[in-house]
C-alpha cells in the first residue's frame, strides 16, 4: 500500500476551553491529557515508518512558533503557513498542491484525543485502502451517546470488507434526533478526520467549488519556500472562500465512503468532553492541582496553583487559570466560548 501522508491541521483558539485555552496558546498545544500536548500526540500517532510518510502540517502565523517548538516527534516534518484562516476546504488544498498526485493524505485536526492508537492505526489503513479505489473516506466514530454537537454520518451498503458508501450527511441534531439516531445504530459521528487521494480531493473541489481552488493554486504557484516552511501567496490566498471540506466537498461528492472507528474519540470540544476524556475517581471526579473534594460526583477541578475545595457538588467545572476563574455547570460548558473573557482573550 502507497505511504499515507499525515495533513495535521492546526488552526482555532479552543475558546470553550476557556480560561485554560487562550488565542496566544490554544488547545492544541496544551498537555490536557496526559504529559504530551493535542499536537504531540496527533504526531506520535502517525510516526513515519512503512504506514505514514513524513507529516505536513498547515498552521497560520500566529501559530508557527508552537507548531516548530513542539515538533521534536516529527523532525521531517513540513509546515505549510497560511497567510489567513480561510476554514478546512482551502488548508486542505495547500497540502494536496504540495504532495504528489496520486499520495493519500490522512487528514487530521491537530485538537483531538485518541485513546486507542492501535485502532486509529487500523482505521487508518482501512481508508487508505478506500482511497486508493478513489473514494473520499470519512472515519466515521461510533456513537455511544446521543450527542447534540456533533455531525453524523449515516452508513450505506458495504464496500469491501472495511467500509461503507455514506448516505447522509446530517448536522448537529437536536436531542430527540439524536436519540433517533443512536437507536438506528446506522449513524456514525463525523470525527472530522479524513482520507483521500490528493489528486480525487482536488478533483471534487474543482467540480463543486472551483473558484477556491482557482485562488489556491494561484497562490501556492506564486508561494515561497524557506527551509522545511513554505509560504503561499497572501494576494490570492485573501481570494479564497472561507468554507469547510465537509460543505464544499464532502457533502457533494459521488464518493464519500465511511470506516467505522472505535478509537477512545474525543474532539476536546469543551471542559466537558474534556472531563469525560481524562481518568476519573470513583465518583466521576477529575482534581488537577491543589484540589480537595468533599461529597462530590462528576466534579471537574482543574487550577494552576490557588488551592480550590468543593463541598456536595454534583456535575460542576471549576477551572482556574493565573487570575481567570470558571465556574459552570456540566450543561453550561458549551456556552463557555461565549463569555466575553473567552472571546476578547
Amino acid at each position: 500500500m502507497t505511504q499515507i501522508v499525515p495533513v495535521i491541521l492546526c488552526g482555532g483558539s479552543g475558546t470553550r476551553l476557556w480560561p485554560r485555552s487562550r488565542a496566544v496558546k490554544p488547545k492544541p498545544f496544551l498537555p490536557l491529557i496526559g504529559d504530551s500536548t493535542l499536537f504531540e500526540a496527533t504526531l506520535g500517532r502517525c510516526p513515519p515508518d512503512a504506514d505514514f510518510a513524513p507529516a505536513i502540517v498547515v498552521t497560520g502565523a500566529a501559530h508557527l512558533t508552537h507548531v516548530e517548538d513542539q515538533l521534536a516527534a516529527a523532525p521531517d516534518a513540513r509546515v505549510i503557513v497560511e497567510p489567513a484562516a480561510k476554514n478546512t476546504a482551502a488548508a486542505i488544498a495547500l497540502a494536496a498542491l504540495r504532495v504528489p498526485k496520486d499520495a493519500i493524505m490522512l487528514v487530521c485536526p491537530s485538537d483531538h484525543h485518541i485513546a486507542d492508537r492501535d485502532a486509529f492505526i487500523a482505521a487508518a489503513r482501512a481508508a487508505a485502502s478506500l482511497a486508493e479505489e478513489g473514494w473520499l473516506v470519512s472515519f466515521g466514530i461510533e456513537a455511544r451517546t446521543a450527542e447534540t454537537g456533533y455531525g453524523y454520518l449515516k452508513r450505506g451498503e458495504a464496500i469491501g470488507k472495511t467500509g461503507y458508501r455514506v448516505d447522509q450527511f446530517v448536522e448537529k441534531p437536536d436531542r430527540e434526533r439524536a436519540q433517533g439516531f443512536l437507536d438506528a445504530g446506522i449513524y456514525a459521528w463525523n470525527g472530522g478526520i479524513f482520507a483521500f487521494r490528493a489528486r480525487d480531493f482536488l478533483a471534487e473541489l474543482e467540480a463543486h467549488r472551483p473558484a477556491i481552488l482557482d485562488a489556491v493554486q494561484r497562490s501556492v504557484e506564486r508561494g515561497v519556500e524557506d527551509n522545511h516552511r513554505f509560504y503561499p501567496e497572501p494576494e490570492a490566498f485573501a481570494e479564497v472562500q472561507s468554507e469547510s471540506v465537509d460543505y464544499a466537498v464532502m457533502e457533494n461528492t459521488s464518493r464519500a465512503a465511511m470506516v467505522p472507528a472505535d478509537m477512545g474519540w474525543s474532539d476536546i470540544g469543551n471542559w466537558q468532553s474534556l472531563h469525560e476524556a481524562r481518568a476519573r475517581d470513583a465518583d466521576g471526579n477529575v482534581a488537577i492541582g491543589r484540589v480537595e473534594l468533599v461529597d462530590c460526583r462528576n466534579v471537574l477541578v482543574d487550577s494552576d496553583g490557588p488551592r480550590v475545595s468543593v463541598i456536595g457538588l454534583e456535575n460542576v467545572m471549576v477551572v482556574v487559570d493565573g487570575d481567570e476563574v470558571l465556574v459552570t455547570t456540566a450543561a453550561g460548558a458549551q456556552l463557555v466560548g461565549k463569555l466575553s473573557g473567552a472571546v476578547n482573550q
